[in-house]
């Protein structure tokens, strides 16, 4: 029997129906932002979402079985990676629209900003003016995998783990900016805590490599994850 019209669009929405029920999770949501900062293994994933082994798994299949994700062996790990990079840009987008819809979400990351609103702050276009005026340092705080996989030209990598042990590399005769993943990685946040802390002229980038790639700006990147 063939399908009616009003069937055919009622499956068509039924299958898009599938990613949304793919991210109706959070842990799953964060695997797609760690996940668009490069491969990752279940095992890294986990420990890096602070979820199990097992959990991650679970939350992997389904974000394969949406297509959201896909997967290869190297030796005895599975690594996966976003399927596309239309998924990345779908995700910003939804963190766009969440910061511009949802009040609690505004409420959430305004209260962890103004709680340190003595920090300084600057946007990417006014970063990527200052930098090509060579007036600023760039400091990328992510684990070093991530920089290795893509980050900002002329940004030194000391992963917020490290920082404190490594501030005689930073020079002094410069502003620091400080950059992390995104809106929802406060990273940069703390490390700007840190170096004023130490007498550092510091300030944070207000959003993320991602949010920098996504603006056509220019990155370096080890290879494409796509």
């Amino acid at each position: 029997m063939t399908n009616t019209p009003r069937q055919i669009k009622a499956n068509i929405f039924a299958q898009l129906a599938r990613i949304g029920k793919a991210l109706s999770s959070g842990p799953r949501l964060e695997i797609l932002d760690v996940l668009s900062h490069g491969p990752r293994s279940v095992e890294v994933l986990a420990q890096q979402i602070g979820q199990s082994t097992t959990n991650t798994s679970h939350h992997l299949q389904v974000l394969r079985r949406a297509r959201l994700v896909d997967s290869e062996k190297e030796g005895v790990r599975v690594i996966y990676r976003l399927s596309d990079q239309k998924v990345e840009k779908f995700f910003r987008d939804l963190c766009e629209l969440g910061d511009d819809c949802l009040l609690e979400l505004q409420a959430l990351t305004r209260n962890f900003v103004e709680d340190r609103r003595e920090l300084q702050r600057v946007d990417a276009e006014t970063l990527a003016e200052r930098l090509d005026r060579g007036e600023i340092t760039l400091l990328d705080v992510r684990p070093t995998e991530e920089y290795e996989n893509v980050h900002i030209p002329g940004a030194i990598s000391i992963p917020m783990a490290e920082l404190e042990q490594r501030l005689e590399e930073l020079p002094r005769d410069k502003e620091i900016v400080a950059y992390c993943r995104g809106p929802y990685c406060f990273l940069a946040v703390e490390a700007v805590k840190l170096l004023d802390e130490q007498g550092l002229s510091a300030a944070y980038l207000a959003r993320g490599v991602t949010e920098w790639r996504g603006r056509d700006l220019p990155v370096e990147h080890r290879q494409s994850q796509f």
